[in-house]
């Protein structure tokens, strides 16, 4: 079996057929509708430097290259990696950050036929070997040095454990230290040869491979169609709003998917527009930039939004020509999004999307409550949606589910072969992301089904704890997740980032739960605990990290005061009698105490350390020794 499109790469039929893996019945609707148009990344450039020559293509803090100059200089690299002995379909690992010579090695390696395979910035050498070794490339490109990275030592390493890989590094002037030996400088590539070499695939084949952005385990190769990816790209530049005049900024990783397709620098290359690599995401930086070059198009994640948002730098620049703020990669909570409109002067755009596909967008024409309260709708009419319950039956519009979905642009297999836990036996992809779908088609994610916390046989979704996190005026950020617990099988931890401008000390943890009560929190929904803390831990694709929020040790100890005449002292206080007068063996219905006091002790008890004690614990003790045993058992759970 080959590719739909025929195969004439230089490895085995069998693996491009089960990477693409699109039946020929879809295939051919997908290219009857005009989804798929036969164009590849090759033919994408050619045809903006046809028809903006003299049009600024990038711009970086070092150089600016035209669309026609853009071509010619990744023409002439692509002579120089076929000269490297690369045969066609052979895969190069490409390690690059926000520079202008990102976009020359990808065109370039695309007109030679070979197949680009992109680490981010982020990754180390224990990264990039493993992918090297996955792939199976034959080549590895990076730069010398770039902000406090040195990407040299990592060639030097990659060339140590893998001798017949070709080492290549872009030089930015970042390092005053000489290559490595045998390592290849990529201006010796440069041919000065303005012709294409010929070698270009055809749009049915693999274009590249790409990472999977689960924060799970080793991440999974995807292989994207020429195809089957730009029909994406096309689509996402006009629901985006892309066109010659705009000025698209790159402040994500260039190589992630968002960046790259959504639209990303290749949907403003379809358009003809200007790309702006930004080097730092940094508030400073970028409303820098926006103000130098009159961006109009920027692209974010949530922690950055979130950021920008409390910096100063957002009133010491002007930022009036930005138009459009792209905010994907995770939930934008709605808190978050009501006020970037006014405070940007924007249309904010959701993004949800993902490397194996689908792709989702609020519309710039929709209304307030559709952009801030959902992720968007699909980009095709052929993107079909499964919303399903634990049986596997869909549910109806309104009710939460596991999304499953295939289409024009969405995946059908992992390189190398099949992974039954994330395709359904009809070729639908398991995205693993809990949604709501509405009469409209549009989502709304409510979270991950890993991430989903089960709270003594009670189900929670993360993101409804944060979003009434996020409506207190001192809490800018907050990430919920479940931690494992004996007694409850999970207890919640709440992570709160205060906001700087609310003018006020974040209340304690006894203060935040009285105000989700107050919000009218279900009991067993209010966290166990609440750390505050400065930032996030992220992955590498700038998501925040639930796993590292999980395996947290640095919660604070259990209060090593705490003993049983001093919960017994606690309670006789709040009936307003003496230690002496309470007997631990009364029956606590024959104490009098009221709900309201029973809630005022658990907060206090959850603040000296009381992991996983809830209310309906304390109220149904039967007797005074009963709740004290069971407010000890949870500081003992606490210090475990």
């Amino acid at each position: 079996m080959v590719s739909t499109g025929g195969n004439h790469l230089g490895y085995p039929d069998y693996r491009l057929a089960r990477v693409t893996g699109y039946p020929p019945d879809f295939a051919r609707r997908y290219r009857e509708r005009g989804y798929w148009i036969g164009q590849t990344h090759t033919a994408l450039l050619e045809s903006a430097a046809d028809a903006h020559p003299d049009r600024v293509a990038v711009i970086d803090d070092r150089r600016t290259l035209t669309y026609r100059q853009l071509l010619d200089s990744s023409r002439s690299l692509a002579h120089g990696f076929t000269g490297l002995g690369l045969d066609p379909g052979a895969r190069v690992v490409v390690q690059m950050p926000n520079v202008g010579e990102y976009l020359e090695v990808v065109f370039a390696l695309f007109d030679a036929g070979l197949i680009p395979v992109f680490a981010l910035a982020s990754h180390g050498r224990a990264e990039i070997d493993d992918l090297v070794t996955r792939a199976e490339a034959s080549a590895y490109v990076t730069v010398d040095a770039f902000s406090a990275t040195r990407y040299a030592d990592i060639a030097a390493a990659i060339q140590t454990a893998h001798q017949s890989v070709a080492v290549v590094v872009a030089p930015l002037g970042g390092s005053d230290s000489p290559l490595p030996d045998g390592v290849i400088g990529l201006d010796d590539l440069r041919t000065g040869t303005a012709g294409s070499t010929g070698r270009s695939s055809s749009p049915a084949d693999i274009a590249f491979l790409q990472l999977s952005g689960g924060t799970t385990g080793v991440p999974k190769l995807i292989g994207r169609t020429h195809d089957d990816y730009l029909y994406s790209v096309r689509e996402s530049a006009r629901i985006s709003g892309l066109s010659p005049e705009s000025v698209f900024g790159v402040v994500l990783p260039v190589s992630h998917n968002f960046t790259m397709s959504s639209p990303g620098v290749l949907g403003a290359i379809h358009a003809g527009a200007r790309i702006v690599m930004v080097g730092s995401p940094d508030a400073g930086t970028v409303f820098g930039a926006v103000a130098r070059h009159r961006i109009t198009h920027l692209s974010a994640v949530p922690p950055l939004v979130a950021a920008w948002l409390d910096s100063p730098a957002r009133t010491a620049h002007d930022v009036s020509s930005l138009q459009v703020l792209q905010v994907g990669g995770a939930k934008l909570s709605r808190a978050l999004a009501e006020r970037v409109p006014d405070a940007f002067g924007v249309c904010l755009q959701q993004v949800f999307g993902m490397a194996e596909g689908l792709v989702n967008y609020t519309r710039l024409d929709d209304d307030a409550e559709t952009i801030v309260d959902t992720q968007g709708r699909p980009i095709s009419p052929d993107d079909e949606i499964r919303v399903v319950g634990p049986d596997g039956g869909e549910v109806p519009d309104g009710s939460a589910g596991a999304l499953q979905t295939r289409g024009p642009y969405t995946i059908r297999n992992y390189w190398g072969g099949v992974s039954p836990e994330s395709f359904t036996p009809d070729g639908f992809y398991i995205t693993g992301d809990i949604v709501v779908r509405d009469a409209r088609g549009y989502l709304r994610v409510v979270g991950r089904d890993k991430d989903q916390i089960n709270r003594a046989g009670e189900k929670i979704a993360p993101e409804e704890v944060e979003n009434h996190l996020l409506s207190h005026p001192a809490v800018r950020d907050a990430s919920v997740v479940g931690v494992p617990d004996d007694r409850l099988g999970e207890h919640i931890r709440a992570y709160v980032i205060p906001a700087s401008s609310a003018g006020q000390e974040l209340p304690d943890e006894v203060g935040i739960r009285g105000y989700l009560r107050e919000r009218g929190l279900a009991a067993f929904k209010i966290p166990d605990e609440i750390l505050v803390v400065d930032e996030f831990p992220t992955t590498p694709v700038g998501k925040v990290s639930k796993n590292a929020q999980r395996a947290d040790t640095s919660a604070p100890a259990p209060d090593a005061g705490v003993d049983r005449d001093t919960i017994l002292a606690d309670v006789a206080e709040k009936l307003g009698l003496g230690p002496a007068a309470l007997s631990g063996t009364i029956p606590l219905a024959d104490t009098g105490i009221d709900s309201l006091a029973l809630m005022a002790l658990l907060d206090k008890w959850r603040a000296q350390g009381a992991a996983g004690l809830d209310f309906e614990e304390l109220a149904t003790a039967e007797t005074v020794d009963d709740l004290i045993a069971g407010v000890l058992a949870a500081h003992a759970r606490r210090g475990s």
